[in-house]
């Protein structure tokens, strides 16, 4: 059986999709012109990003109903129960940001209610940006709202570095402007938002380690609500082998062990196949520890120099003198954010920030 290529994300607002879109449309306002907004909308659509796609529909939703937008908010209320996908839904807060800054309750509102069927966070970052205090306010609010989907937006919407989105220059530079946000979400119950707190956080280290670490470090972490999101939130600083974050997990000391049978097969590999790492921590003391272990892949650049990258493997409990074996596989292929060149590669197994073995392989030319 051949394996068919996935679709690009994009194709999510393909042409059926966009044909669903006006099915939909016109269920729930007779009046509306969906040959129309097919026409508009799918001019110049193979051009299109995703998120280009997603703001076409929303321009042309708004070029076709012949509404105030107080009224056009009604319409689309009544359109996000009915579209069958919640990425496809991204298109109505989107629609908020565009035509609604004029009519802030209205749009807080909107975005308020239009989350729950895919997510606000996009579209609350233009309200953040005209108008930070106002919304951070609103924002606080939500955080302690019951529904887990608006609390996620509480976070999610003022994360200084949003993947696919603007930076917010003002969080990015002051994190205590959202931190009582990040308070009132330190515990929460649903693991979709405590995800997004973590992703917050782990934002901020970036800029601000040492004000995570400080906040983190006054929490009560016997909560496994804030334990958990204090793991996820030190990745990176963890990956680097910070101490302060290592020992916040219970992995600041010293490792004391030996990395043994240390191998990368195959060795020599094409782009697009696969290796498989494999080794074995063996304990050196009689005393069980806590370890985090890692590995690092030296990747060769166009220039012929190298650049690391960490990729986590596991956190365990090592009983005195004992021995894990630890193995991962990892496929070798081009990504959007990574190009492989031919080359040498490095690989360093470390163990609480510490780098101890290394092998290699080689990537075919």
């Amino acid at each position: 059986m051949t394996d068919q290529p996935t679709p690009a994300l994009k194709e999510i607002f393909n042409t059926e999709r966009l044909k669903h879109i006006a099915t939909e449309m016109t269920a729930v306002y007779p009046d509306f012109d969906g040959k129309k907004f097919l026409k508009l909308a799918q001019v110049g659509l193979a051009d299109l990003s995703v998120m280009q796609r997603m703001a076409r529909v929303s321009e042309c939703l708004h070029a076709v109903l012949s509404l105030d937008y107080e009224a056009s908010l009604q319409v689309l209320r009544a359109l996000a129960p009915r579209l069958n996908s919640g990425f496809v839904s991204m298109c109505l807060p989107h629609y908020v940001a565009r035509y609604g800054a004029h009519a802030f309750d209205q749009s807080m509102d909107a975005l308020k209610y239009f989350t729950a069927f895919g997510s606000s966070e996009f579209a609350i970052r233009h309200f953040l940006r005209s108008d930070l205090e106002r919304t951070l306010e609103r924002m606080h609010d939500w955080s302690l709202d019951d529904n887990e989907h608006v609390r996620r937006l509480a976070s999610e919407g003022c994360r200084p570095r949003l993947p696919w989105s603007f930076r917010l220059e003002p969080v990015q530079a002051d994190p205590t402007l959202a931190a009582t946000i990040l308070d009132n979400l330190k515990a929460d119950t649903s693991p979709y938002v405590r995800k997004s707190v973590a992703n917050h956080l782990n934002d901020i280290t970036k800029d601000h380690p040492d004000w995570v670490l400080d906040l983190i470090e006054g929490w009560s972490l016997d909560n496994r609500h804030s334990a958990w999101i204090a793991r996820h939130a030190l990745r990176s600083l963890i990956k680097q082998g910070n101490p302060r974050a290592l020992a916040i997990i219970g992995a600041g000391g010293k490792p004391e062990v030996e990395i043994v049978d240390v191998k990368v097969e195959p060795p020599v590999i094409g782009l697009g196949e696969k290796i498989a790492l494999s080794f074995t921590v063996k304990s050196t003391v009689e005393g069980s520890q806590r370890l985090v272990i890692d590995y690092a892949i030296d990747y060769v650049k166009a220039n012929g120099s190298t650049s690391a990258k960490v990729f986590k493997l596991k956190a365990l409990t090592l009983p005195g003198n004992a021995s894990e074996a630890v193995s991962r596989g990892q496929h070798i292929k081009e990504l959007t954010t990574r190009k492989h060149y031919a080359g040498r590669h490095a690989v360093h197994i470390m163990v609480n920030g510490e780098r101890l073995a290394s092998t290699a392989f080689e990537i075919l030319g």
